[in-house]
């Protein structure tokens, strides 16, 4: 016989509910704002508003920063992912499948740029590309390419963390059955353990792309004089207007990410890789 849910059960239930309700609300709540904000008519907000209209988005495609900026942090934020993931990838093999003395060390130190404020690092990073010009006479300061070394160090983290994560969950005996039929090393990783981890790959590639695409703090010390990324084409807008421009900037961001996201569910389930 089934009994019925005690009344502590069913209070309990609800409230998970409500909570899970009232933590979706407040991460869709901001999103759905802005989208609306960005169709608003009126230059000053105003509720009821007095009508909607496209305008701001023509006047996002009027202003050159905006699109340059988003063109900057559109390659920007590809190069940091493929150069990421070109580094993170070997040393997530290294890591997963090799017992070593400091292996642990390493590991937190790949991790740390999670862990040190990105004004510190993009600091940091502008003093070191300075003192290299110096020394070697290379245009390293104010490049896009400086400025994609130093995304880099922002995707490290997440590439490594999930990369190593789909490694640990592969089965030894499959890449030792591959081995013992005459695979080398190498052929093994790339025909067999590759493609096993490939939804992680995948994963860390998507999760690179938005941090470096969104990302204001580094990007502030290593863009050049008259070069700007998307965020800081955004925080230089806003010291002089404040308008619905910005917000449908935001939805394009929304719209990149979000077109990501869904491409990328079409062959991985995040859900299970991450």
């Amino acid at each position: 016989m089934v009994k019925g849910n005690s009344p502590s059960e069913l209070v309990g239930r609800i409230a998970f509910h409500a909570l899970v309700i009232g933590g979706f609300a407040v991460i869709v709540l901001p999103l759905v704002l802005v989208v609306w904000l960005s169709f608003v008519s009126d230059a000053i907000l105003t509720v009821p508003p007095d009508g909607y209209s496209f305008r701001w988005y023509a006047e996002m495609f009027r202003q050159p920063q905006f699109m340059d900026g988003f063109a900057t942090s559109l390659i920007v934020a590809l190069v940091a992912t493929l150069a990421g993931l070109a580094l993170t990838i070997p040393a997530s093999f290294v890591l997963a499948r090799m017992a070593f003395r400091g292996r642990d060390a390493i590991l937190h130190l790949l991790m740390s740029p999670l862990i040190v404020p990105a004004i510190v690092i993009g600091s940091a990073l502008y003093m070191m590309f300075v003192e290299v010009e110096i020394r070697t006479g290379l245009p390293i300061t104010g490049s896009v390419w400086g400025l994609a070394a130093g995304h880099v160090l922002l995707t490290i983290p997440w590439s490594i963390r999930l990369v190593s994560a789909n490694l640990v969950g592969v089965n030894p005996s499959v890449e030792e059955a591959a081995l013992s039929l005459g695979a080398t090393p190498l052929a093994t990783a790339l025909r067999i353990t590759l493609p096993i981890v490939w939804p992680g790959v995948v994963a860390a590639a998507l999760f690179s792309f938005v941090v470096s695409f969104g990302n204001l703090e580094v990007s502030l010390f290593l863009v050049s004089a008259g070069e700007t990324t998307l965020p800081i084409a955004v925080l230089q807008y806003l010291q002089w207007k404040i308008n619905p421009t910005v917000a449908a900037v935001s939805v394009l961001q929304i719209v990149v990410v979000g077109t990501g996201l869904l491409l990328t569910s079409r062959f991985v389930n995040l859900a299970r890789t991450v």
